[in-house]
């Protein structure tokens, strides 16, 4: 068990919000974050690099980068993915990889501070789906992460629960209509921000577990949503 307060650069990419913090411990040293849309290979790597100026800090004197897993966009995802693996093997430092949903619910938890409720994290994907897990106060996972369509089915599958569930992430805002119930509740946590991998990276650090750099990919969940071109490639005669 590693007892030292790390210097870890936290990467969130995972969504629209391209998001970096670096901390110390649970302290927030520095943090920058982006919502342009499709800008996060443009400016990951300049949000890094503002944070480790604003903190007084070189790459080299990291102990580890933290990058959000997943699920989310497939684009964003990749980028997150790259830059932090990039990083790990010139610096040579540890990687560590946080579940999207679980730092969302997490949060969420640190808002509410209600340890009988669960947690749900939702994250937009197409029309009425989100990406999707249920989490108690403790951070247990008890449902997996899954591409999930918030319908009556759904509501149902909530009600089981018999308890308070907090609702948090973007994907929330599509589902509030479907989701009116006493019980249901949405949190004020709707972004996806790179300080909430803080408490979770730290966790990792002190139990050492980080992941292979070689071989761990994001969580993606489904295939890219990719759209055939609409040009005419008839040949002409």
């Amino acid at each position: 068990m590693n007892t030292t307060t790390p210097l870890i650069l936290n990467i969130e990419a995972a969504t629209d919000v391209c998001s970096v913090c670096l901390s110390r411990g649970q302290e927030v040293l520095s943090m920058h974050e982006s919502s342009g849309q499709n800008e996060h290979s443009r400016v990951i790597t300049l949000l890094i690099e503002r944070c480790m100026s604003d903190a007084g800090h070189g790459l080299a004197d990291l102990d580890a980068v933290a990058v959000s897993e997943g699920p989310g966009s497939y684009t964003s995802l990749r980028v997150g993915f790259s830059t932090a693996k990039g990083l790990c093997y010139t610096l040579g430092k540890p990687l560590i990889t946080v579940s999207t949903l679980a730092a969302l619910a997490n949060a969420a938890f640190e808002e509410v501070q209600d340890d009988a409720a669960l947690y749900c994290s939702m994250i937009d994907a197409r029309r009425m789906e989100v990406y999707m897990a249920v989490f108690t106060a403790q951070g247990l996972a008890v449902t997996p992460p899954a591409p999930s369509i918030i319908d009556s089915d759904a509501v149902a599958g909530f009600l089981g629960f018999d308890r308070r569930v907090i609702f948090c992430g973007n994907g929330t805002e599509k589902c509030k209509d479907v989701l009116a119930h006493p019980l249901f509740e949405f949190s004020k946590v709707k972004n996806n921000s790179a300080a909430q991998l803080i408490s979770l990276s730290n966790v990792a650090w002190t139990n050492g577990f980080f992941a292979n750099i070689s071989f761990c990919v994001p969580m993606y969940l489904k295939p890219p949503n990719i759209t055939s071109s609409q040009q005419n490639t008839s040949k002409t005669a």
